[in-house]
């Protein structure tokens, strides 16, 4: 009698998800619209600026008040990003970017039926709701498409569009401005920021490298060299790391030089250097140039080097705290230097400190799990972004309460390098990715599900 054969064992289900392969094409696809994306982000936020001369004049507010309108953009920035960041984990990031610029649209529309000072201060406390959290969720859904050994050139890219949003924007937008009345340069960019969410929301979908593979033991080849794909961290512990907080010290910094440079450069080109709008419109675009060129060079090669064997601290940590320290002094130079020494330290101290912003999101991704990143992302840029909030109505206030607006002037820049030097020295001591990626966490090893 012939002894059955042992049944087979039964054929062992892995647990590991499949690895996805890096889809160049649709991925630099995404790139080039976030990137679009962006470009209108720092058009929105340029126009008022852009346009305060005009609007001083027509509806005859003073500095204080037209900083208090540049402020109020700030209000709801700072929550929005934070709520939003909180929200991606749940909410594809096709939906979240769909609305935000569909918001941009509408919150243009106000001035166009009613110019006056309540409506400006509703369109910019709704326009900064709708744009708080669009450079953390853009960068975030960027991620999702590059594994971790290939987001320098993208991260630079998507932070890029803040300098063509100016480079473009400003020559554009005051030609309009100039040629057609300041209302136009709003109807313009709300006619713009439609046409992106539709071709967004036709386009737009979550890459391979994002949470689904949260559960999984193993995640994608070059999605992470800290913290694995399944871990979740106490948000305490994560916001207590000096890697963040080192990098929200030199976002805040950078920010404030941003924040002055919407709200106030433009005027200060034009009331305190006597420069005609297409002339100042021309250097904002050359400070936005020299930001462009910094953004396309420094990142990628510094990533390059990174993946040589340069350490994350050396290669994204040191450069964003030394990067808004230069502009930091740069800008406390500019104001009394003459000629073409003030315009070069004027560019540094305003476009110098660019290429913080996708090292601070790659020093920050280093330590903080995939899982929460998108919420990480958003409690960085609600805070690192405050300046917004302070920065221009502060430099109104100095405006009209100094011996002379060139004294108010000089006091606004002395203040921001005060700021901007203490944050870079701060990101510079305290962002350190490879040591605080090894910092023991309680929860570690707890159930990446809870």
């Amino acid at each position: 009698m012939v002894e059955p054969s042992p049944p087979a064992p039964p054929r062992e289900i892995s647990a590991v998800p499949p690895q996805p392969g890096f889809d160049r094409r649709r991925a630099w696809l995404i790139a080039a619209l976030i990137v679009t994306f962006m470009l209108v982000n720092y058009a929105d936020k340029a126009v008022l600026g852009l346009a305060a001369v005009p609007i001083m004049d027509e509806l005859g507010i003073s500095n204080s008040t037209y900083g208090l309108i540049s402020s109020s953009f700030a209000l709801l920035f700072s929550l929005s990003g934070l709520i939003v960041g909180f929200v991606s984990a749940k909410v594809s990031s096709r939906v979240l970017l769909f609305a935000m610029a569909a918001l941009w649209a509408v919150a243009q529309l106000p001035v166009l039926f009613a110019a006056s000072v309540p409506a400006l201060i509703a369109g910019r406390m709704l326009l900064g709701a709708a744009e708080g959290p669009a450079a953390s969720m853009s960068m975030h859904a960027l991620y999702k498409w590059f594994p971790e050994d290939r987001r320098g050139l993208p991260s630079a890219l998507q932070i890029s569009g803040a300098a063509l949003g100016m480079l473009i924007a400003a020559p554009v937008l005051t030609w309009l401005i100039t040629g057609f009345g300041w209302r136009s340069a709003f109807a313009a960019l709300a006619t713009a920021s439609l046409a992106w969410s539709l071709a967004w929301w036709r386009t737009g979908h979550d890459g391979p490298y994002g949470q689904e593979h949260a559960r999984g033991s193993h995640p994608p080849t070059g999605t992470t060299r800290g913290p694995s794909a399944g871990q979740r961290f106490p948000y305490r512990r994560l916001l207590l790391n000096g890697t963040v907080l080192g990098s929200i010290a030199g976002a805040f910094g950078a920010s404030w030089a941003m924040a002055l440079s919407h709200a106030w450069l433009p005027v200060y080109l034009r009331t305190q250097l006597d420069m005609t709008p297409g002339r100042a419109a021309t250097l904002i675009s050359v400070v936005s140039a020299f930001s462009f060129v910094l953004l396309l060079s420094v990142p990628p090669l510094l990533d390059l080097l990174h993946r040589r064997g340069l350490s994350r601290r050396w290669s994204s940590g040191a450069p964003q705290g030394i990067a808004v320290t230069v502009a930091g002094l740069a800008m406390a130079a500019f104001p009394f230097a003459d000629g073409g020494t003030r315009l070069a330290l004027l560019a540094v101290a305003f476009g110098g400190h660019a290429i913080t912003f996708p090292l601070h999101y790659m020093t920050v991704s280093a330590v903080v799990p995939p899982l929460q990143r998108g919420a990480v992302f958003g409690i960085v840029a609600a805070t690192g972004t405050l300046p917004g909030l302070i920065a221009p109505y502060l430099t109104g206030h100095l405006l009209d309460s100094a011996a002379s607006q060139s004294a108010g002037y000089a006091q606004s820049f002395l203040l921001s390098a005060v700021v901007m030097a203490t944050c870079g020295l701060v990101a510079l001591v305290a962002i350190r990715p490879e040591h605080d990626a090894r910092r023991p966490t309680p929860t570690a090893a707890a159930d990446p599900r809870r």
